[in-house]
């Protein structure tokens, strides 16, 4: 009878067991096709990323993706701050109590095991939800934009610093402006794709330092100059911040390296950028970019990020 009741024990550990696996291979998988299907550029460089370390950094863009949708469905209005609460509430639960009640969420799963494995600052979540309180990303000066790009964007390579092991001052500083110059870049490709509608993510000091109103950003017309210059302005602005990144990557240390090959798609976005003459419709720049997989693995390969 008690052998018989241990073989029982032992069948039921056993099937929570497989359950278990199967519930940590759901909720990989939803995290995965989160992030390849809404940030698909940062997806391939994550991809790029060596296990166990992938797994972590592919949940943290997950979290990101999922808070990054509550901003994108509200244009106005105190509508998003219910979404965000939930979200606000869940981080500030992970970290009380050692997160005994996670939620029956699978990117909050992993989130949680990424906590726990890393320990992960609290800080950093906070912030991806906090910047996105600014859903309409009305701006005043180019100060304000980048504190919004520190916010939503190198607090995520800040992150994934951590999910590495990494905390090191000059791994910070080149997260820092290479946020700052991602962030810039996503507003830029993000202008085709407003309406007359939607207030442009331009900063009213440089539309006023053009003399170029909003509706004339969003027609973007080829032939004017104006709408080129603040494009050519901004552009600038992310480059100055992608140089400097690049340049203190040659004190980061070679095992963290791969984290900042978003940097490459920024290089060569800008790059389409310049050769479209600053023009956002122009086919150039808003073309996919077909080359850019075979690009990331050879240039982290080779360590020229």
């Amino acid at each position: 009878m008690w052998a018989s009741r241990r073989r029982n024990v032992a069948g039921f550990r056993h099937l929570y067991i497989i359950r278990t696996k199967s519930d940590n291979v759901a909720s990989q998988n939803v995290c995965l096709n989160l992030v390849r299907n809404h940030d698909k550029e940062n997806f391939l460089c994550t991809l790029l990323l060596k296990n166990p370390q992938r797994r972590s950094a592919l949940a943290v863009r997950a979290f990101n993706v999922e808070v990054a949708k509550v901003s994108e469905k509200v244009s106005s209005g105190n509508v998003g701050v219910m979404p965000l609460n939930f979200w606000e509430n869940t981080v500030a639960g992970l970290y009380r109590d050692n997160g005994s009640n996670v939620p029956d969420h699978p990117v909050i799963k992993e989130i949680h095991r990424a906590i726990g494995e890393h320990r992960l600052s609290k800080m950093y979540f906070q912030r991806l939800i906090s910047s996105r309180t600014n859903t309409n990303l009305n701006f005043l000066t180019v100060k304000q934009l980048e504190d919004y790009a520190e916010q939503s964007v190198s607090s995520v390579l800040y992150l994934l610093l951590e999910v590495h092991g990494m905390r090191n001052m000059h791994c910070d500083h080149a997260a820092s402006h290479l946020g700052k110059a991602q962030g810039i870049v996503n507003l830029l490709r993000s202008i085709p794709y407003q309406t007359r509608r939607n207030a442009v993510p331009i900063p009213q000091e440089v539309l006023i330092e053009h003399g170029v109103n909003q509706e004339r950003m969003v027609r973007n017309r080829k032939d004017d100059k104006g709408v080129e210059e603040v494009t050519f302005n901004l552009a600038s602005v992310a480059h100055r911040h992608l140089e400097t990144a690049q340049g203190l990557l040659k004190k980061v240390p070679r095992n963290v390296k791969p984290i900042f090959l978003p940097s490459v798609v920024i290089e060569r976005f800008l790059l389409r950028l310049r050769l479209g003459n600053f023009h956002l419709t122009d086919p150039t720049v808003m073309r996919t970019d077909s080359l850019l997989p075979l690009v990331l693995y050879w240039r982290k390969v080779w360590g020229n990020y």
